[in-house]
């Protein structure tokens, strides 16, 4: 029985999203801009409102457990640990090895983002092989085999793309995902053409990688899908076998663990 108390930290270009770990429950997550927490006051007091909302007091945790992106947000996440929960940062990577091997060909420059959700679906999941999507502000797909991480693609994200079209053309509006992911339909609008673009061209994609991407394997790998867009592109994409938004915090969870 686990009876840690973790404050779980997956800081990404545009979110940095917070869960919290009581025991061996599923962490309760929270996510803000990256944009509002650039002091390490500003990351205490939200987090002691997490904690509050949460029902633990800072003090109970244990450690954050980070993955970062933001180099820029790592002091303020050591300070903020130490003044508002008296306690220290293990950085995924770097404090914290993630216990996979990494057959990358310059292993330091993965993302420690990729490889903790492709740790989290190894320990989660029963399989010989995965690839594993996150869509977050770059789509990306992870290989793994066994124990060891392949490697992978990056891709073009959801949002990005959808702000780089809204600001480029100046008659196109902002486009969103609000249409069926079950069936594709012809826009009679330009928001609805806009909308189903995105969504039925990422499933499309998602469908079409995977595809290509599976002749790796000896047999069928088990596709897990996570991040933000994740449950919509998946009902549109009939590849992805799981989707599981707090992949890359349970990962997190997991390492730690793996190295107490």
């Amino acid at each position: 029985m686990n009876d840690k108390n973790l404050l779980l930290v997956d800081a990404g270009n545009t979110n940095i999203k917070f869960g919290i770990a009581v025991g061996d429950r599923e962490p309760v997550s929270y996510a803000l801009s990256t944009a509002q927490l650039g002091t390490s006051d500003s990351l205490g007091f939200a987090v002691l409102e997490m904690c509050r909302l949460a029902g633990v007091t800072p003090e109970s945790l244990e450690a954050w457990v980070v993955s970062s992106v933001v180099p820029g947000a790592d002091e303020p996440m050591r300070v903020a640990a130490s003044r508002y929960c008296g306690c220290q940062v293990f950085f995924a990577n770097k404090d914290l090895p993630i216990p996979m091997e990494n057959r990358y060909e310059r292993p330091q420059e993965v993302g420690a983002d990729r490889l903790v959700s492709a740790y989290g679906a190894v320990r989660l999941f029963d399989s010989d092989g995965f690839i594993v999507i996150d869509f977050g502000t770059a789509t990306t797909f992870d290989l793994v085999k066994g124990n060891a991480y392949l490697g992978g693609l990056i891709c073009p994200g959801v949002l990005s793309s959808a702000r780089g079209l809204a600001a480029g053309t100046a008659k196109l509006p902002q486009a969103d995902l609000s249409v069926s992911p079950d069936v594709i339909n012809v826009g009679r609008t330009t928001a609805q053409s806009l909308s189903q673009g995105l969504l039925h061209g990422f499933a499309s994609m998602t469908e079409g990688l995977c595809a290509r991407l599976s002749k790796q394997f000896d047999t069928p790998p088990k596709v897990v899908a996570t991040g933000g867009f994740a449950g919509r592109i998946a009902r549109a994409a009939r590849c992805v076998d799981v989707v599981r938004p707090d992949l890359l915090l349970e990962g997190l969870r997991l390492a730690y663990d793996a190295n107490k």
